[in-house]
C-alpha cells in the first residue's frame, strides 16, 4: 500500500515516521505541487497537514481510499470532493489539545510581559532602559477574566491552567455544556466582560470572520486577543486598526488568513503583537499520537474496519 506524507518533515519528524511506517513512505514537499500531483497518481493512503488537498489532487487520484489528517481541521481538504470520488476522510480530535493549549498559554503570557520587547533590549545590553511605558503596560494573568470562544478538547485544558493561576474563565459556544464548571455567556457578552478572548471554534460558514469590526469595536478596551484556531476566524485589517488605536492591548497569533503568511501582514510591524507560524500543534508528543492513529487507521482499511474519526 504507497502511502505518502505531504509535508516538510524536520529530521526528528522523519526519523517518528520511519519508526512507524519504515522507510518506504513517500514524502513529498508541501511547497512541490507538481511532485504532489505526480505522487498522488498510485497513492492509496495520504497523510495530510496543512498544505491545501483541491479537487484536482482527488482527481489525479484514482487509488486514494484514505486522506489521514494528521490533526484535527479538515477545512483545508475538499471533501465534497472527496465524497464524490468514494475517499475516506479522517481526523484527530483531541491529539493536538495539549501542545495547542500550552501555546495559547505562551502567547497571552508572551503579550502580557511584552517578552519580545524585553528580549530584544536585553540581548542589546539595554536591558534596563526599557520604556517605561512598555513596563507600565504589562500584566499577570491572577485577577483577569479570560474568555475563551468555543469549548472543546483545547479550550478544555487550558481553562484548567488558567483557573490555577488566578484567572476568572468564562465561555461560550454553540450552547452551554451540562459538564463545564466555568460560566456560560453569549459571545457579545463575553466579549465585553473579558480582559483576554482566545479563539478555539473551528472554521466553518458561521464562524469565518466572526472576530470582525462590530466584535472588536465590543470588545473590551485594553483586551488582548488569542488566536491559536484558525486565521480566518479575525479581520486581520480590523485587528491591526484596532491595536493601532490603542482599543486593544495586544495579541498572540499562530494562524493566519493567508498561509504561510507574508511579511506585508499589517499586523507584523505592530510590537504588541507576538507571532507564530501555525506551530501551536507540532511538537514530537504530538506528532507521535498523530502516527500512532494514523497507522492504526492503515492497518483497519487493508482490514476492511471501520475507520477512526471518520469525516466523510
Amino acid at each position: 500500500m504507497k502511502i505518502l506524507l505531504h509535508a516538510r518533515p524536520s529530521a526528528g519528524f522523519r526519523a517518528q515516521v520511519d519508526a512507524v511506517f519504515g522507510s518506504g513512505i513517500t514524502i513529498v514537499d508541501e511547497a512541490d505541487d507538481a511532485g504532489f500531483r505526480r505522487e498522488m497518481a498510485d497513492t492509496e493512503v495520504l497523510l495530510h497537514v496543512l498544505t491545501p488537498v483541491r479537487p484536482y489532487h482527488i482527481a489525479a487520484a484514482p487509488k486514494l481510499k484514505l486522506v489521514q489528517k494528521l490533526g484535527v481541521g479538515v477545512n483545508t481538504i475538499a471533501l465534497d470532493a472527496a465524497k464524490d470520488a468514494g475517499v475516506a476522510v479522517c481526523n484527530m480530535p483531541g491529539v493536538n489539545a495539549q501542545a495547542v493549549a500550552e501555546m495559547a498559554l505562551a502567547l497571552l503570557l508572551s503579550v502580557l510581559r511584552r517578552t519580545p520587547y524585553f528580549d530584544a533590549m536585553t540581548r542589546a545590553g539595554r536591558g534596563w532602559e526599557a520604556d517605561s511605558a512598555v513596563l507600565d503596560g504589562v500584566g499577570e494573568i491572577a485577577g483577569r477574566t479570560v474568555g475563551l470562544v468555543g469549548f472543546g478538547n483545547t479550550a478544555a485544558r487550558l481553562a484548567r491552567a488558567l483557573e490555577a493561576l488566578g484567572a476568572r474563565v468564562v465561555y461560550t459556544a454553540r450552547a452551554a455544556k451540562a459538564d463545564v464548571p466555568y460560566a456560560y455567556l453569549p459571545l457579545a457578552d463575553l466579549l465585553a466582560e473579558a480582559d483576554v478572548v482566545s479563539l478555539h471554534a473551528p472554521l466553518t460558514e458561521e464562524t469565518q470572520g466572526m472576530i470582525g469590526r462590530g466584535t472588536i469595536a465590543a470588545m473590551k478596551p485594553g483586551a488582548i486577543l488569542i488566536n491559536t484556531a484558525r486565521g480566518e476566524l479575525v479581520d486581520e485589517a480590523a485587528l491591526a486598526d484596532a491595536l493601532r488605536a490603542g482599543h486593544l492591548r495586544g495579541a498572540g497569533l499562530d494562524v493566519f488568513a493567508a498561509e504561510p503568511a507574508g511579511a506585508d501582514n499589517p499586523l507584523f510591524a505592530l510590537p504588541q503583537v507576538v507571532l507564530s507560524p501555525h506551530i501551536a500543534w507540532l511538537t514530537p508528543e504530538t506528532l507521535g499520537r498523530c502516527l500512532a492513529i494514523a497507522q492504526e487507521n492503515v492497518r483497519r482499511l487493508a482490514a476492511g474496519e471501520p475507520l477512526l474519526n471518520r469525516v466523510v
